[in-house]
């Protein structure tokens, strides 16, 4: 029975390896930074039985104490019945860097079973011994057995000088000497003021990293990581915030027993750290804006895409653009595509794929700009131009689509009723055409009537005759003037302009209730630039604070109203970016939305 349990355990060893050998991984592994002069160790692993390890290059720049020492390691496992097992072959050196720099460590090859298989190549970097003695940094020293050099924070910039809109990436990070720190600091982050500030996501588990700073050699962990975009020019300081943090010291005091000594080794102590400010110096974008400027600042390009340019009419056409590049992507301001005057025009959708890294914001934005046209023909959509300023170049550039020749043939239903096109943009539904079914006559018999019961000539009769004729009357007058004002879709906007407002701020209040801050911020926009845009009967896309400004200064708009309006649009668009608000701000904003297009809508009669 021994013998049958000892071959079967051996036919799964074997069986695993066979599997294992369709997968066999082949890595080298060292830190990424080391002090020179110190020790460290180099090791290549193998999950499977190796041998005759060979190094594809030299290592000339370290010095080999020892290797390569090889050691391997066997576990076998019984889980739910099912046996696994596992085997590690690990080739170490222990070497010593002769210099400082960044040097490269070969790849290495190995033999298992039949095959050769080649490792990844590494490099490390060499810092320099410290450069500052120990009675120096013992006479820095505080009662609680710390000086300022020994944890510390910093807030570090990419760079001293930019332009405005110009990404700035912001790293707050911890650094230690010889003591152990309890958790992460508290944190009171900086509020960034001046810049919108776009963070970015860090792994959940930090780990520590060996870097060189001011001539000494420390620990660092990254704490936290913005890009900032710089709103205004000139001189802004970025205060670093405050932190609270446990150090963990060791004790100094004479150890009386054994038991002491491996027990009470340390002690902790709460520190407070304020890393010293950091100013920027912004520079103005230079002068000679082309007209299609759109606030961009980076590296873009634009590609443009039609769906269709043979189409009937009352059937939708949609253009696409598509910005991509590296900049401050998600403020950059929509082109406007400019469509014939017989098209009826909808709002935008726009969709965005931002993702932002320690090499800045980048992703692209996504416009579909749909239109129907009502009646035959040939028209041309012109080229839409993109410009935007790039500061490695320190230049304008701009980017010009290519125009679309669009045939529109007649349509089926060009004498029916037209499509309904509901909210293109706001809800994302679908353009409908609906049709109408004609039906048979329904054929009954004939029935007879006495010539007695007629009433021909009677003053029932002429009634019969008059009534359907003022009601024909009336009914046309008041068609005619529905098929006048349904033509102008403007007017027919601007009638519905505070019912789409007043739902979209509905759906901004159950935002708010569900204190979904950003898509809060983001309905609040919405709903103003939509009811300005309906209201003025201006597209969405030619929207600018300027033109505002002045079309409601021509309707009769005093100008406390229009700053109202201005501060309510600024703070839901610096908000969306700015650090998490309380909810009585959120309340108090909504609030003041509200009661602005109310306002609004007594002062605009149309």
């Amino acid at each position: 029975m021994k013998k049958v349990i000892f071959l079967f355990t051996l036919m799964l060893i074997a069986g695993s390896a066979v599997v294992r050998a369709a997968n066999v991984v082949f890595k080298a592994a060292a830190p990424e930074a080391v002090i020179m002069g110190e020790q460290f160790r180099l090791s290549y692993t193998v999950n499977a039985e190796a041998k005759d390890l060979r190094l594809q290059g030299e290592m000339s720049d370290f010095e080999v104490l020892m290797g390569p020492s090889q050691s391997t390691s066997h576990s076998l496992q019984y889980i739910n019945g099912q046996s696994s097992s596992e085997t590690a072959c690990t080739f170490t050196y222990v070497l010593v860097a002769k210099k400082e720099g960044t040097f490269p460590i070969p790849a290495a090859t190995v033999k298992a079973g039949n095959a050769t298989y080649t490792s990844n190549s590494l490099s490390v970097k060499v810092l320099p011994q410290d450069k500052a003695g120990e009675a120096a940094a013992e006479s820095g020293k505080s009662s609680s057995g710390l000086s300022k050099d020994d944890v510390f924070i910093r807030l570090i910039i990419s760079k001293q000088e930019a332009y405005e809109q110009e990404g700035i990436l912001a790293t707050l990070k911890l650094y230690r000497r010889d003591y152990g720190i309890s958790g992460l600091p508290v944190a009171d982050f900086p509020n960034f003021e001046g810049f919108l500030a776009q963070e970015i996501e860090l792994p959940q588990e930090k780990s520590w990293v060996l870097e060189n700073y001011n001539g000494r050699n420390y620990q660092s962990v990254v704490l936290k990581q913005s890009v900032l975009f710089p709103q205004r020019s000139g001189k802004l300081t970025i205060n670093g915030g405050k932190y609270e943090a446990v150090v963990r010291i060791p004790t100094q005091q004479r150890v009386r027993s054994i038991f002491e000594d491996f027990f009470n080794t340390a002690r902790d102590v709460n520190i407070s750290l304020v890393p010293p400010p950091v100013t920027v110096n912004v520079k103005p974008l230079p002068s000679g804006k082309p007209a299609s400027f759109s606030g961009g600042v980076g590296s873009f390009t634009m590609t443009s895409a039609i769906n269709s340019t043979n189409i009937k009419a009352n059937e939708a056409v949609t253009v696409t653009l598509k910005i991509s590049g590296s900049g401050n992507v998600r403020l950059v301001k929509t082109p406007e595509v400019k469509y014939p005057n017989d098209f009826d025009i909808y709002d935008p959708k726009i969709t965005q794929d931002i993702k932002t890294t320690p090499a800045g914001a980048t992703g692209s934005k996504t416009i579909e700009y749909m239109a129907i046209p009502r009646f035959g023909g040939d028209f041309e959509i012109p080229p839409v131009s993109f410009s935007y300023f790039d500061p490695k170049t320190e230049t304008y550039k701009t980017i010009t689509t290519e125009s679309y020749q669009l045939h529109v043939e007649k349509g089926e239903g060009a004498d029916a009723a037209p499509p309904v096109v509901s909210n293109f943009g706001s809800n994302k539904e679908n353009v409908r055409l609906l049709g109408q079914d004609i039906r048979y006559l329904k054929v009954q018999d004939i029935e007879f009537v006495s010539k007695d019961d007629l009433l021909f000539g009677s003053l029932a009769c002429y009634l019969c005759y008059l009534v359907p004729a003022l009601l024909f009357v009336a009914f046309f007058f008041i068609y005619r003037k529905q098929v006048k004002e349904n033509a102008n879709i403007a007017l027919v906007r601007t009638k519905k302009a505070n019912k789409m407002a007043v739902k979209r701020l509905k759906n901004a209040g159950k935002l708010l209730k569900e204190n979904k801050r950003e898509d809060f911020y983001e309905e609040v926009l919405r709903a103003l630039w939509g009811y300005l845009s309906d209201k003025l009967s201006i597209p969405q896309s030619a929207l600018t604070k300027d033109n505002i400004e002045t079309e409601l200064i021509k309707y009769g708009v005093n100008e406390p109203l229009i700053n109202e309006f201005m501060e309510i649009l600024h703070t839901c668009e610096f908000a969306r970016y700015a650090p998490s608000q309380a909810s009585d701000a959120m309340d108090k904003l909504y609030e003041q939305t509200v009661d602005a297009i109310g306002k609004m809508e007594n002062t605009i009669k149309k």
